[in-house]
């Protein structure tokens, strides 16, 4: 029995911590939960249909997210993308975003997607204490080369081990924490006077391209970008 985009959209209209969609193949809504209505400030669902994320969404942020639906509508599927989200009406928040193609016989129709926001770590694991001891570690070296079984070793765990307890207990892999990481500290930084490349390095980056490259594929912005858009808040506010 296959289940239509009609009859999910209801259901996930009941999780405020997901926000659900699916899309044709220019690009444009055809269903979206309630929770991506609100967090847009919009009242009806039919100010979303029809309609594509660089109509919906600041420039800069549109167009990261069209490029990202362009790959899923070749054939790609984006499997839990670390992400923060900017929407005018709430503060930035972190998330897990999913894209699968649409197929019908064989041919993609569209693409259908959801984006989790992270909750907060699971403290009754049995391996909660070991993880909180690693990820103290990388909060105090975030800027360091920090090797995946190092973090393992401190742990006590196998390499496979520390990756399937940080999932369980943190909804991310170790090198998805230490990128969040990063990338939370890149984002502070960038609303000083310090350089976007001096910012790179502080933050652990090898370079300053792969620097804006992370960190477009994660805020859906450059560096640059980002710090005029706080510094333009942070101008308006009383």
């Amino acid at each position: 029995m296959k289940i239509s985009a009609d009859e999910l959209e209801p259901l996930f209209d009941a999780l405020p911590d997901v926000v659900f969609f699916v899309k044709d193949t220019a690009g444009r809504y055809t269903h979206a939960n309630l929770t991506l209505l609100r967090r847009l400030g919009l009242k009806q669902r039919s100010d979303i249909i029809g309609k594509s994320v660089t109509e919906l969404f600041p420039a800069t942020m549109g167009g990261s997210y069209a490029a990202q639906d362009g790959r899923v509508l070749m054939g790609e599927t984006i499997e839990n993308q670390l992400e923060v989200h900017i929407f005018a009406n709430r503060v930035p928040g972190w998330c897990l975003t999913c894209k699968r193609p649409l197929r019908s016989r064989g041919k993609i129709q569209g693409l259908i997607g959801i984006s989790r926001d992270l909750g907060i770590p699971d403290g009754k694991h049995p391996t909660y204490d070991r993880l909180k001891r690693v990820l103290t570690h990388m909060q105090g070296n975030y800027a360091e080369g920090i090797r995946v079984q190092a973090l393992a070793e401190l742990a006590g765990l196998s390499i496979a081990q520390l990756e399937r307890h940080f999932r369980r207990v943190f909804q991310l892999t170790p090198q998805q924490v230490l990128t969040k990481l990063r990338i939370e500290a890149a984002m502070r930084l960038l609303r000083t006077d310090e350089t976007v490349a001096s910012i790179g390095m502080a933050c652990g980056f090898g370079d300053q391209s792969a620097f804006a490259r992370q960190f477009k594929a994660t805020v859906g912005m450059s560096p640059r970008v980002y710090r005029t858009m706080v510094s333009a808040n942070d101008a308006n506010r009383p």
